[in-house]
């Protein structure tokens, strides 16, 4: 599976959230990672409620728009990104989280 999401990504990471397919993961530590589980979970989330295609492609507008503000650092300040991140250690953020709460991380530094 790693090698499948070095050649989705391009880049080494633990885990994909990839609807309406399912969530993958490099290896089977990941899958019991909570965390990463979290972080993937919020992903999805934000896939469902974008209807899935236009969260691909506002995801691709924004990483574009980005990589001219923070070249290599792009994807990290994706909006969606920046909410999975900042919230993957909450355990419990899916349950108390608004509908396009990735919004307000768009221009948040």
């Amino acid at each position: 599976m790693g090698s499948f999401l070095l050649w989705i990504t391009r880049s080494n990471i633990a885990a994909i959230a990839l609807a309406p397919f399912g969530i993958y993961f490099k290896n089977q530590y990941y899958f019991n990672d909570l965390f990463t589980v979290n972080h993937e979970k919020i992903h999805w989330r934000q896939q469902l409620e974008m209807l899935i295609i236009f969260f691909y492609f506002w995801y691709l507008i924004e990483w574009f728009i980005k990589i001219f503000f923070y070249g290599k650092q792009a994807y990290m300040n994706i909006s969606f990104e920046r909410e999975s991140y900042a919230n993957e250690n909450n355990l419990d953020y899916l349950k108390t989280r608004k509908w396009y709460s990735w919004m307000k991380y768009i221009f948040k530094h």
